[in-house]
């Protein structure tokens, strides 16, 4: 696998047929936000062959936090049918531990082939499983050195929105959870399906895990929607010739400057950006579209077909052909 910038992009995706059952696992003092954001993305419709269970330590009643509580259907039987298996974030997480029925089930689980996801403090609960030794793992800025400071074999990494090590995933506070589940949908259905729920969402369907989750600034704010606006405007010429010079110009900054806040706000370099937006777009028109390798590679700005083979296999690990087989057969 390839890793680039906080991610593991798996090489071949999951075939669109392929059913997806997904338990949300609501612990004391759940947060309501890191609950609904998996329980909504990946909610039961047409295009998403996905079946969520919400569950618990047992089923009925959990106290969440912020003032809101939970009925839950399920208990930990849920992780025994779930291929994926969310842990939301809950308070008190630095100082109380998961019961110790909620850990050998999601070790249970992981031993057999689920894989698990922690939204914000979630984290915690899948570090006491121990499943992250070893591995690097986010989890919201306030709390990434108490996490440090708990588990000490765990590489915490302060600086991502989320970071996919394969079979256990975790990510920033509530709003990286969309992106986290977003990673995960591009990986299972592709990029078409992903950028379908951001745009259910209204969410931004592209952000880097690398990127910055909290950047103190000594930079107007202004700037960041002026960069904004800027890659908006590229992704729109992603089949025209674009170089530093001409993102910075548009952004009416100088190539340093630019360079240098692009990094802290996306996690990559822009030119790695605009090769990793041209990839998606590859990867899109694959996924929809009968055109041949070679007018893919012209329509995404990347030239010749070799082209286009020499990077998609770097970034995923595949090759357009192959990639382009596994959802012919999924669809």
């Amino acid at each position: 696998m390839q890793r680039l910038a906080g991610i593991r992009v798996p090489s071949i995706p999951v075939p669109a047929s392929s059913p997806h059952r997904v338990a949300v696992l609501v612990l004391e003092g759940a947060k309501p936000l890191d609950v609904g954001i998996p329980a909504q993305v990946f909610t039961t419709r047409a295009s998403m062959p996905y079946e969520v269970r919400v569950c618990g330590a047992r089923p009925g009643p959990v106290t969440g936090g912020d003032g809101l509580s939970y009925s839950v259907a399920h208990g930990l039987q849920a992780l025994e049918w779930a291929d994926i298996v969310f842990v939301p974030g809950y308070r008190f997480p630095d100082r109380e531990e998961p019961p110790r029925a909620v850990v050998d089930a999601l070790v249970g689980a992981h031993a057999r082939g689920a894989r698990l996801a922690a939204i914000s403090t979630g984290a915690f609960a899948l570090a006491a499983t121990g499943l992250l030794d070893g591995r690097r793992a986010t989890t919201h800025w306030h709390y990434t050195r108490a996490l440090a400071a708990k588990h000490p074999l765990v590489q915490v990494d302060e600086n991502v929105l989320f970071v996919d090590e394969g079979s256990v995933l975790t990510s920033a506070g509530a709003a990286s959870g969309i992106d986290l589940c977003l990673h995960i949908l591009r990986g299972d259905l592709g990029v078409a399906a992903s950028n379908h729920a951001a745009r259910r969402l209204v969410a931004a369907p592209y952000r880097s895990g690398g990127q910055a989750q909290y950047v103190p600034r000594s930079v107007p704010e202004p700037l960041g929607e002026r960069f904004a606006a800027t890659r908006e405007w590229a992704l729109h010429r992603l089949g025209e010739t674009l170089t530093l010079e001409a993102l910075a110009r548009h952004a009416a900054v100088s190539p340093r400057t630019f360079s240098r806040r692009f990094v802290e706000d996306t996690g990559y370099t822009p030119m790695q950006w605009v090769m990793r937006a041209r990839i998606d777009m590859a990867r899109e028109l694959l996924e929809r579209s009968e055109r041949s390798i070679e007018q893919i590679a012209a329509e995404a700005g990347l030239g010749t077909g070799t082209n286009l083979r020499l990077h998609f296999h770097r970034i995923l690990g595949t090759t357009p052909s192959e990639y382009r087989r596994t959802f012919t057969q999924g669809g």
